[in-house]
């Protein structure tokens, strides 16, 4: 953990997705219709999620995460022989209601103390991070609330990285950004953010170029991390 590397930070962004909000939880809110199959179809559901924006990125035919979202589960409820319509349709809205980990409103709290300016950069929809973010009541605690459908590209693009360089008015070096997504890390790393990865599942380190300034295990280590 590398304390020096966040000095001179003025501005704190986050990923949204396995970073702030649990999207683990989507599945196993209908376990009970699911059964056993529910830890596999959301473990499917969310690796074709990111497969699909990484592809239409690099095919230049994007759309936006709500369908991506739904043509990933899609795919997994046809590879796990599921025909459900309302239960398609209860999944899709998990997506809308996806709860906070335990460790973010405090970690949120003390950069606002701080007074420290606070951002979420997604891949999210603006409909889908909007309601995610007000249904969790963390509104109040973000400055900012950045969506890559500003840009029509998905992460790690470059220029999804610079719609928080222009939105906050900061340099690159001047951003402390964090993401539990590996892949993220390096392309925010690369594109010259301050980054830290939060390594929430304890996964091994991606071999890409560019590795974090610094590894923690959930938000609760950030005022350590950041000195507040």
């Amino acid at each position: 953990m590398s304390r020096k590397a966040f000095r001179d930070v003025k501005a704190y962004v986050f990923d949204a997705y396995g970073t702030l909000f649990d999207i683990g939880s989507a599945a196993q809110r209908l376990k009970k219709e699911l059964g056993r199959k529910a830890k596999p179809l959301s473990d499917l559901w969310r690796s074709k999620q990111l497969e699909y924006t990484w592809l239409r990125s690099l095919m230049g035919c994007h759309a936006d995460f709500w369908r991506v979202t739904g043509d990933a589960l899609d795919y997994a409820l046809e590879s796990h022989g599921i025909e459900d319509t309302a239960l398609r349709r209860r999944l899709m809205n998990t997506y809308l209601e996806l709860g906070a980990y335990d460790d973010v409103r405090e970690a949120l709290t003390r950069l606002k103390a701080a007074k420290r300016r606070t951002a979420i950069l997604s891949n999210g929809s603006p409909k889908m991070i909007e309601t995610v973010v007000q249904k969790s009541g963390l509104a109040p605690l973000l400055d900012e609330v950045l969506s890559v459908e500003e840009v029509a590209i998905y992460k790690p693009h470059p220029m999804v990285y610079r719609l928080a360089v222009e939105h906050l008015n900061a340099a690159p070096d001047e951003i402390a950004f964090f993401s539990s997504n590996p892949w993220d890390v390096a392309g925010a790393k690369r594109f010259g953010f301050r980054v830290a990865w939060v390594n929430r599942f304890g996964q091994t380190r991606e071999r890409l170029p560019d590795k974090a300034d610094a590894e923690i295990k959930s938000l609760a280590e950030l005022p350590k991390l950041l000195g507040i």
